[in-house]
């Protein structure tokens, strides 16, 4: 997801500059707490492997431009569910950020806006994932309608948050509504997609059970809270 250079420039590029400010802080606040809970470690470990598979995403899966951006199986509830908030809050920034300063370097002003639509979501969805999957439920028990609410949750937000940057930065526009519209439509298709790869990759996490108290995966993985 990598909204398209020159789509929000000029003074009002500012606001992405507040908005990832908010974001990264938020990100910094949901880290500490987890280290006082999990420990440094266990946020380093699981860092390191959500950035690895964040990059992945972003530069060896299928990405396709549409309209105002570009869509891509980013897999946020994935995340969320194997490694916790904060580790994949960590991992969806890092990524972007280190496929931006490997690869793709027209991207990087645009880092912004792009590390907004990814992580407030995140949050958003953390927040209501509370409510969608009982406590009683560890998450590899989750049941497809689950993770369809889950994907669907965070999905929708990032194209809501593109939606908002391209007709902050282009108006409303006919030309500039279609392509927001094609965005859209395409980007949704990745909600079929998601809730299949999340239970297909919780499939496989029951096997490694043996991994419950390395740290390595979020605690209510394994077990309900």
């Amino acid at each position: 997801m990598h909204i398209e250079p020159g789509l929000v420039d000029g003074a009002k590029i500012t606001l992405s500059y507040a908005t990832a400010t908010g974001a990264l802080g938020y990100t910094a606040k949901v880290a500490w707490d987890m280290v006082k809970t999990d420990g440094a470690a266990s946020l380093a470990i699981r860092s390191v492997m959500t950035t690895l598979m964040v990059f992945a995403y972003f530069q060896v899966l299928p990405h396709h431009p549409v309209g105002v951006s570009e869509v891509h199986l980013i897999m946020g509830s994935t995340l969320f569910l194997l490694f916790g908030a904060a580790p994949a809050a960590i991992g969806l920034a890092a990524g972007l950020l280190l496929q931006g300063l490997l690869f793709a370097p027209i991207d990087l002003p645009q880092f912004g806006m792009n590390v907004t639509s990814l992580l407030v979501p995140l949050f958003a969805m953390a927040v209501i994932a509370k409510k969608i999957i009982p406590a009683k439920t560890a998450y590899k028990d989750v049941s497809y309608t689950q993770a369809l609410q889950l994907s669907t949750l965070y999905q929708g937000g990032i194209v809501t948050w593109v939606m908002f940057w391209a007709f902050y930065g282009q108006g409303f526009g006919a030309a500039n509504v279609a392509s927001v519209l094609a965005f859209g439509a395409a980007y949704m298709t990745v909600v079929i997609v998601e809730p299949l790869v999340d239970l297909a990759v919780l499939a496989g996490v029951k096997t490694l059970h043996g991994l419950k108290d390395s740290g390595a995966f979020e605690k209510r993985l394994f077990a309900a809270a």
